[in-house]
């Protein structure tokens, strides 16, 4: 590996590449005065020129935006480059034969053979591109035309045709003075026992450019489907060719992704084209490879600017893919970005370049426009695979999302998604939530015992299993409004209005039900005898047992009760549960898309307007509540 640039070679660069020329190549000043230079500066919005170039000093300043510097600084910023890369970029204009302090520096044959290797990639998508116009190419113009490609935009992204033979590039690069064993090592050919062949072949391809521009490599489709090879294939691992560290389109959106502070990430090479056609001029893709910790590194360059915070990436795959756990991966490893991250997914999962095909370029700025937070993203296609209407399905939502939320190294954002998370499943007790990711982030699997204060043990299977803990404020509620009915039927003719579902672990159910079955509490004529007509029609031994500890404690009241206590123990019962029911329903709501769900949607509104409107009652007696 490199090491350090002499500083007198870091000196030379700058002496022999003058400021205002470089600055030149990539915009346009005029003379202000003095030796000066003016220009529109390019890392900002502006409409008068506050870019200032000053030959004699070697800087460079804008007064708009406060961005300044010397040749290599600029090269840095408005190339998107390390401060090594930037010298290295310089000095190859300059011809300065770059020394190192430390490490291995490149030898004369090293960087003779890169830019061989990168002549002959010049060279073979030069070739390429003029293929696309041959009669052989017929198939791969109908491709692009019928992915919405005219021939104007193959050329803007260098598209191009490899021919069927076996040798057609390999002979052109002869031709161009390449040897055999410079074209294989430039991933452009293999080497067979009678020579070189080309690696490439009946493809459409794509040259895939360093974000200075140079093409180092070729992403290519194959066009018959019963030919040899996979589908796609990709230059192999070369000494200019790395795919970890290359996005395909980045040279196109590198100034779009720096002044917007967004990036788009697809999966393939029309995405690509499709988003830049559309206006989404940030849109990049990976190289046959998953988005990797690399990548990242390479936008944050452009993303943050002279800060550590901000900008966006939108993914556009699907969040089943493996793709979204390797984005996950990337920025869990890059602590240091601190980057809003999303996720674009058309509900009919039609990609941009098939979005385009369809539904016009619009659609595409749109999909991108409607994106979602990653977690938010991740964690609603976790707990949608459970039915949130039972409090089971909420549980094993619960812990299936709540590993995720775990992983959320950020604190602040961590405990957000926490309380989003138990608005989404409607559970009602962000503490207990708290707890379950906790326990998550300490590597544990939360046990069963663990169940939220709002639904009890309502997520285990029979009651006799069920960890029940009569401490639990709620159950304690629950708990006596049964005895209640079961002690004091007399006091508690309000018991029978109380759904079953008012009850939140099925002990309670239960015995709920087995009262339901004997008449309510209407039918108990002989209240010394109607416990025991309720032990005895109690179908388990479990039951059974149960309203008998009922039946024989006491309640928590010093004296005897009366119609008050009574009325308002019910009462708080029924607006716990009607409170549950308005969460719930808010909870289904937020799940639901007003517009491709329209008719639940409006259903599952006209019962939360009626639910809330029995609580509006219970809370205003003038009204009719009780």
């Amino acid at each position: 590996m490199a090491g350090r640039i002499r500083d007198e070679d870091v000196a030379l660069v700058r002496e022999r590449a003058p400021v205002a020329d470089i600055v030149g190549e990539y915009l346009q000043l005029r003379g202000a005065g003095g030796g000066s230079y003016k220009g529109i500066c390019p890392f900002h919005d502006e409409k008068s020129p506050s870019f200032n170039v000053t030959p004699s000093r070697s800087l460079w300043y804008c007064f708009g935006c406060g961005e300044g510097g010397d040749v290599i600084t600029f090269i840095q910023r408005i190339e998107h480059l390390s401060f090594t890369e930037a010298v290295e970029h310089l000095a190859q204009q300059a011809g300065v034969r770059l020394r190192y302090e430390q490490g291995r520096a490149p030898s004369a044959g090293d960087q003779g053979q890169r830019q061989r290797l990168v002549e002959a990639h010049r060279a073979a998508a030069e070739f390429y591109a003029e293929q696309l116009l041959s009669p052989e190419a017929l198939p791969a113009r109908r491709f692009l035309s019928e992915r919405g490609f005219t021939r104007a935009d193959a050329e803007q992204f260098g598209v191009g045709f490899a021919p069927p033979g076996w040798e057609a590039l390999t002979a052109h690069l002869r031709q161009k003075g390449f040897t055999d064993k410079e074209i294989v090592t430039a991933g452009l050919a293999g080497q067979g026992r009678r020579g070189a062949y080309d690696k490439f072949r009946n493809r459409l391809l794509w040259p895939v450019r360093e974000v200075t521009g140079e093409v180092v490599g070729f992403g290519a489709r194959k066009l018959d489907p019963d030919g040899d090879g996979p589908k796609y294939l990709n230059t192999p691992e070369t000494p200019i060719f790395k795919k970890g560290h290359l996005l395909y389109g980045l040279d196109l959106a590198k100034r779009h992704i720096s002044r917007e502070r967004q990036a788009v990430i697809v999966e393939g090479y029309t995405d690509v084209m499709a988003c830049h056609l559309a206006g989404v001029r940030t849109a990049v893709a990976t190289c046959g490879t998953s988005f990797g910790e690399e990548h990242l590194k390479i936008l944050r360059r452009m993303l943050l600017g002279r800060t550590n915070h901000g900008g966006k990436v939108v993914f556009t795959f699907d969040g089943d893919t493996a793709g979204q756990k390797a984005a996950v991966r990337a920025f869990a490893e890059e602590h240091g970005f601190e980057s809003e991250t999303f996720v674009a997914v058309q509900p009919d999962g039609l990609d941009p370049c098939d979005l385009r095909v369809r539904h016009g370029d619009s659609a595409v700025v749109d999909l991108v426009d409607a994106k979602k937070p990653l977690y938010e993203f991740m964690i609603r296609n976790v707990i949608e695979q459970y039915d949130l209407d039972t409090p089971e399905g909420r549980m094993a939502g619960l812990d299936a999302a709540a590993e995720i939320v775990a992983s959320i190294r950020n604190e602040g954002v961590r405990k957000l998604y926490g309380v989003n998370l138990d608005h989404w499943l409607g559970i009602m007790d962000e503490e207990f939530v708290r707890r379950r990711v906790a326990q998550h982030m300490r590597g544990g699997r939360p046990s069963r015992a663990e169940a939220p204060r709002s639904q009890g043990a309502a997520a285990a299977g029979t009651e006799e299993s069920d960890p029940y803990d009569p401490r639990d404020p709620s159950l304690r509620r629950e708990r006596q409004a049964l005895k209640l009915a079961l002690q004091y039927p007399h006091l508690a003719g309000e018991f029978d209005l109380i759904d079953t579902e008012a009850f939140t672990v099925p002990q309670h159910r239960a015995v709920r039900e087995v009262i339901r079955g004997l008449g309510g509490v209407a039918a108990a004529d002989d209240p010394g005898q109607w416990a025991v007509r309720l032990r005895e029609a109690a179908p388990t031994e479990a039951q059974s047992a149960f309203v008998t500890q009922l039946a024989v404690e006491e309640l928590e009241i010093y004296g005897e009760p009366d119609e008050h206590y009574a009325r308002e123990i019910l009462a708080t019962l029924r607006s716990h549960s009607i409170n549950r029911q308005v969460s719930n329903l808010k909870s289904r709501l937020g799940r639901l898309d007003p517009s491709a769900d329209a008719e639940e949607y409006q259903r599952v509104f006209a019962e939360l307007m009626t639910v809330e409107q029995q609580r509006r009652r219970m809370r205003d007696p003038a009204a009719g509540g009780t």
